[in-house]
């Protein structure tokens, strides 16, 4: 599936719409908790012991809980902070945390993402940024999609001279299963508009998400 920035959007709805998929089956939360405790049997778990009793309630909580983003809108999300404002310099916020689960083993993805933006006529309330990459990042997701999609929300709600975005990030799947390298990161980038076109515009950025500045 080839994931790129699409031009026709221009609203939030649209984005919305064209995040759409076809109907789910609906799945009731006892039949979850089921299949929880059949996990449980299949590792050779007594699910009926005290300690494990409760578990398939609070693991169908939590997996809940760390997938709210399906659920979630940026139309919902957003709640109008979109401001015209004559600016035209760089919007950054960066060390935003994230907090995600691995698609191919549901494990989680612990990290931050640096998030930029030129303005052309709009701009985003600064919490926003960060609630647009928690939507995305509550999901089941592999990194390079969740980067992908900062940047095309933001491009196509605000039509802006440019966005960038970087996320880095430890993947307990390689930390605690498989290779079992602890201590590696994985950094990933989308840059749209000027970002992409000019290598003044993206260093700059790059050079700012670098800086780790002291507050005193």
């Amino acid at each position: 599936m080839t994931l790129s920035f699409r031009p026709e959007f221009n609203s939030a709805e649209q984005i919305i719409a064209s995040q759409s998929t076809q109907q789910k089956p609906q799945v009731t939360e006892a039949e979850m908790m089921q299949a929880v405790r059949t996990l449980l049997l299949g590792l050779g778990e007594d699910p009926d012991r005290e300690g494990l009793k409760d578990t398939p309630k609070r693991v169908m909580k939590a997996l809940q809980f760390l997938t709210k983003g399906y659920h979630e809108s940026l139309d919902e999300l957003l709640n109008g902070a979109v401001f015209t404002e004559n600016a035209n310099e760089m919007v950054l916020v960066r060390d935003i945390d994230i907090f995600s689960s691995c698609e191919h083993h549901i494990l989680p993805i612990i990290g931050r993402a640096h998030v930029a933006y030129i303005p052309n006529g709009k701009v985003i309330g600064l919490s926003k940024i960060a609630r647009i990459c928690e939507m995305y990042a509550r999901r089941l997701q592999v990194q390079e999609r969740l980067t992908l999609q900062i940047a095309d929300a933001l491009q196509g709600l605000l039509q802006p001279q440019g966005v960038a975005v970087v996320v880095e990030a430890s993947h307990m799947c390689m930390v605690m299963r498989g290779v079992q390298k602890p201590g590696s990161w994985t950094v990933t980038s989308a840059m749209r508009g000027v970002f992409a076109d000019d290598s003044r515009t993206r260093e700059e950025f790059m050079n700012l998400i670098r800086h780790n500045p002291q507050f005193h």
